[in-house]
């Protein structure tokens, strides 16, 4: 190799102008568009900064709100909302490993799959890993200190009277909103207005202070009901009593308050636990009084008679010839369980419940005179309870009656009633003809009802009605010491599939005390199954207990000598059914 060659090489080549000069430009270009962005950033885009840096250390999170406690007329707690713990977590945030997260799903009771695929959802930036927690397992999980899960405060419902309210109170879910019952239908009144709140995390994601209210939350409003725990009570235990002694399908109970409307007390059985739902049976959830329907029989034949009188076809003491207990009525016939021989007065025919004298007095009303009667007395009405899913009943318009089905509905036969709008319906009777409206809340002042008979009509029911409890009537069972009751029996076939099976209703319906009534008290007993299915054997012993006990827990003034009591016949004379 030459020398020149060499000498070359090492020569450094010369480089154009102009790529300094685009070198220098692109850098320039760069930096003002850096400083451009920034600048956008800044001041233009601001908020966005902002958002990505509180959302590093700050969170927004719901307070809830307090719900309202429900009440009984005297203050007495039946559902009040405790505080607990739900535990929650931000997947993105979670730091744990395998061991903690087993341990996690022990404390909280989980399967470890469903805990790991909550957590394992990083879509989501808060996910409930468990609700409502007992206060132990929440410390538990608190003492874990895994970065991303934290604790949230809410609210369980619970129910101190268990199962004397179940049905009527009804429950929550587990956001702390009406289900069932009153919860629901008062929903609006009862429930909060949940709040929010910031919050500052530390770096691995924990809670470590409040940064201050951004909403308070709104608590719900307190509501007292009519219901009297006393009363309640008393009702609920001789309910379950007689369901058990009479074997009996199920029953219901309702007690009024003769001069308001107001609901004293409302009952079920069976019933069930409201703070323990895991294993209820969703027959026992039904509220009976309310929701069921079932044919009243012989409790509607006051309505009839008092409708007759009413119209001037009878007077109390109009002699009805029953027939020697049977009649016959578009070919089919009516039968007496005790036929007479001789004719009855329209109040025997109240007291020893004879379904012919009811049924010839039904004839001799237009249909439309008997519907607009048994109409005006709230059958196939509602109550005005409120209560979620309340029954109407069952009343056919008059145009389609054939004479045996006017015949059958005024011993109440051909239509249908509930425990509640039977117990509403007699509110006429003990209230000189007036028909209540029913109330759930407790009431100030009494409310102005609907005149449906005379004073001069009701007051002879009265009397009547008082006689179906002495010796010879029907329901002596119902006696009660120190007080003159009345009232009236029901016996009813159970209609299924369209066809009167033998199985049967027995209903009890009356008032105390008979001169000045306070209470009205509905008593059904469904499907009694131990050698007794009738009204005045089965239902009016249950009203006797009820309607005593509650007078004295009221501090009711006794009517009658404490030893007024009769004793029963050693045959009680039984309506047809």
């Amino acid at each position: 190799m030459s020398y020149a060659a060499s000498a070359n090489r090492d020569v450094p080549a010369k480089l154009p102008g102009w790529r300094a000069t685009a070198l220098f430009v692109a850098l320039l270009a760069g930096l003002a568009g850096l400083i451009g962005r920034s600048a956008y950033l800044q001041v233009m885009h601001d908020d966005f900064l902002q958002e990505k840096g509180n959302a590093r250390y700050s969170r927004v999170i719901e307070v809830s709100a307090h719900r309202g406690m429900i009440t009984d007329r005297n203050g007495e707690p039946l559902a009040v909302s405790t505080p607990v713990e739900s535990v929650w977590a931000s997947p993105t945030e979670v730091v744990a490993d395998g061991r903690q997260v087993k341990e996690l799903a022990q404390i909280l009771g989980m399967n470890i799959g469903d805990l790991k695929e909550k957590l394992s959802d990083t879509s989501r930036d808060f996910v409930y890993l468990k609700r409502q927690l007992p206060p132990d397992q929440a410390s538990k999980v608190v003492a874990m200190g895994i970065p991303g899960i934290s604790l949230q405060r809410e609210y369980r419902r619970f129910y101190p009277s268990g199962e004397q309210n179940a049905q009527t109170l009804g429950f929550t879910g587990q956001d702390d909103n009406g289900q069932e019952g009153l919860e629901l239908s008062l929903q609006d009144h009862l429930a909060g207005k949940a709040g929010s709140q910031r919050v500052i995390k530390d770096r691995r994601g924990r809670i470590v202070e409040d940064a201050g209210s951004l909403r308070a939350p709104r608590p719900g409003n307190n509501i007292a009901l009519s219901l009297d725990s006393n009363v309640q009570h008393i009702a609920y235990r001789e309910l379950e009593s007689a369901v058990r002694e009479h074997k009996a399908k199920a029953g219901a109970i309702v007690v009024l308050d003769a001069k308001t409307g107001e609901v004293l007390a409302l009952a079920n059985y069976p019933g069930y636990n409201p703070n323990n739902r895991s294993k209820v049976n969703m027959q026992a959830m039904r509220n009976r009084a309310v929701v069921d329907l079932f044919e009243p029989g012989s409790t509607m034949k006051p309505f009839t008679v008092a409708t007759a009188i009413e119209n001037g076809k009878v007077r109390p003491d109009t002699r009805i010839n029953t027939e020697n207990g049977v009649i016959t009525v578009s070919n089919r016939k009516i039968h007496d369980s005790h036929p007479d021989k001789e004719p009855l007065t329209v109040a025997q025919v109240i007291q020893k419940s004879s379904n012919v004298g009811s049924a010839k007095m039904a004839l001799m009303l237009p249909s439309e005179t008997l519907w607009q009667s048994l109409s005006d007395s709230g059958i196939g009405a509602p109550t005005g309870s409120g209560f979620p899913g309340e029954a109407t009943g069952r009343l056919r318009e008059p145009g389609g009656w054939r004479p045996i089905e006017q015949a059958t509905m005024s011993y109440g036969h051909g239509l249908s009633v509930s425990l509640l709008q039977l117990a509403r319906a007699y509110t006429i009777f003990a209230g000189d003809g007036e028909l209540k409206p029913v109330s759930m809340l407790r009431l100030d002042a009494p409310t102005t009802g609907k005149k449906v008979f005379s004073e001069k009509t009701a007051r002879a029911l009265r009397e009547m009605m008082e006689a179906v409890v002495m010796p010879g009537g029907t329901a002596p069972l119902a006696q009660v010491a120190g007080y003159r009751v009345a009232g009236k029996t029901g016996t009813a076939h159970k209609l299924e599939g369209g066809r009167y099976v033998n199985k049967y209703v027995a209903s009890f319906v009356g008032f105390a005390p008979v001169s000045d009534p306070r209470l009205v008290v509905a008593v059904m007993i469904d499907e009694p199954d131990n050698g007794q299915h009738y009204g005045g054997l089965v239902a009016a012993p249950v009203f006797s207990k009820v309607t005593g006990g509650a007078l004295h827990a009221l501090n009711v003034p006794n009517d009658a000598p404490l030893d007024n009591v009769l004793a029963p016949p050693a045959e009680i004379i039984r309506e047809e059914v």
